[in-house]
């Protein structure tokens, strides 16, 4: 990558190089432990002119999300997000409440995990969702689900045969695409002349100060502040009118943009978001060069323990085989010597390894039954649902690991957390 893909240029500045990993998802059958694997190289930069944070386009969304092995509703907390978020923009956008019929779009909708929210409430939807298996999913849980990646062209034809939405909804796509002008070009084709369009992505600035360095891996090609998300939805025509900071992820943002002929003045929330966005030295080298050190940091602490954990003699095994941890297990190093196996509550994932790293991946019945010592939980943003989850490990004298933002180990007792 020579130039930023959303500005065009050559200004581009090292973040941290987490060296190179396998794609994050493409986890593997028994049968190809023992074949070649592909890494590629994880390096992330960002430009000093529009200052958009951004790895190389080296995977295709093509080559990822055709066959994907991420299923929304099986995070108990996210599909309550989601109920939560339609519940919220019924009444801010006031979809249906003039009698007339409206009409809501996803983008990357997976599973139907949101939009079936929408379908119990009578709203007429449709999610676009490019991979193949999830989108059968949708359909079968009565999900109306299209088979594409957006583009202006497919926003077009949407728009075409269903007619403009009145909401077009974006969560945790916008960070996924190469082609941030062209994705953009595809949402303005599909909202109406006077509707809305809500999208939620991660923000760099909980990223950078929360060292949250796992959430960097192929599938996101960039990641956002509000400053560069203006420049980012201005390519294809929109404007930003408001901005809510979620604790989804770890940090993110919910931007809602209306077509720049009727979105007004952005509100007060929105100029309080960039001031403390440049006050933390998001617009200026400044604000990223200490990131790579506490990044090595976090890589010696983790390692430290599991090394001196393996010593003792005592047990530590994983929870959860999300892209974030196979970032995390790749750049550590981590191996079945340290991190017996993992667990997920996706049966897709039962009895696949995690891609570079070879760790089995196991039903999370296997904790109760084995009774480790130590749980490395990789979905750290999951923190509370997690610890109530598994509250069970108390019964043995076990422990939850977090490695992100920094180590942390904790008890749980009757649903609480107690720092060990």
């Amino acid at each position: 990558m020579t130039r930023c893909r959303l500005c065009g240029s050559a200004a581009l500045a090292s973040v941290v190089d987490l060296g190179a990993t396998p794609p994050c998802e493409s986890f593997l059958a028994a049968d190809q432990l023992d074949q070649p694997e592909p890494a590629y190289p994880l390096h992330l930069q960002v430009c000093t002119d529009c200052w958009l944070a951004q790895i190389p386009p080296l995977i295709t969304p093509e080559e990822t999300f055709k066959e994907y092995a991420y299923f929304s509703s099986y995070s108990t907390s996210w599909v309550e997000h989601a109920r939560t978020f339609v519940a919220d923009a019924v009444q801010r956008v006031g979809l249906g409440t003039d009698g007339s019929e409206a009409f809501v779009v996803e983008v990357a909708s997976n599973d139907g995990y949101l939009l079936k929210h929408v379908v119990d409430r009578g709203i007429r939807c449709l999610g676009i969702e490019p991979s193949v298996n999830v989108g059968a999913a949708a359909r079968e849980a009565g999900v109306p689900t299209f088979t594409e990646f957006l583009s202006p062209d497919t926003g077009s034809a949407v728009r075409a045969e269903h007619g403009p939405a009145d909401l077009v909804v974006a969560n945790n796509v916008y960070a996924h695409i190469p082609d941030v002008v062209g994705f953009t070009q595809g949402l303005r084709a599909l909202v109406a002349d006077d509707g809305w369009v809500s999208i939620e992505v991660q923000h760099l600035l909980t990223l950078i100060e929360e060292n949250q360095y796992d959430t960097i891996y192929h599938e996101h090609f960039q990641y956002y502040t509000v400053a560069s998300a203006i420049r980012a939805l201005a390519s294809g025509g929109l404007a930003l009118v408001d901005v809510e900071l979620l604790p989804t992820h770890g940090g993110s943002i919910r931007l809602w943009a209306r077509p720049a002929e009727v979105a007004g003045e952005p509100t007060q929330q929105v100029a309080d978001v960039l001031a403390r966005e440049k006050a933390a030295g998001l617009q200026e080298l400044s604000g990223y060069t200490e990131f790579s050190a506490r990044v090595a940091k976090v890589r010696r602490d983790l390692l430290k323990f599991l090394i001196e954990a393996a010593e003792r003699g005592e047990t530590v095994v994983g929870y959860g085989a999300p892209g974030k941890g196979n970032t995390l297990l790749n750049h550590c190093g981590i191996r079945p010597d340290l991190l017996a196996y993992t667990v997920d509550r996706n049966p897709y994932k039962h009895g696949r390894f995690t891609p570079g790293t070879r760790i089995p991946i196991l039903p999370p019945e296997q904790i109760a039954a084995d009774k480790p010592d130590y749980v490395l939980v990789l979905p750290w943003n999951l923190r509370t649902e997690l610890v109530e989850q598994l509250s069970f490990v108390h019964e043995w004298g076990g422990r939850l690991v977090f490695p992100i933002p920094e180590l942390s180990i904790v008890e749980v007792a009757q649903s609480k957390e107690v720092t060990a």
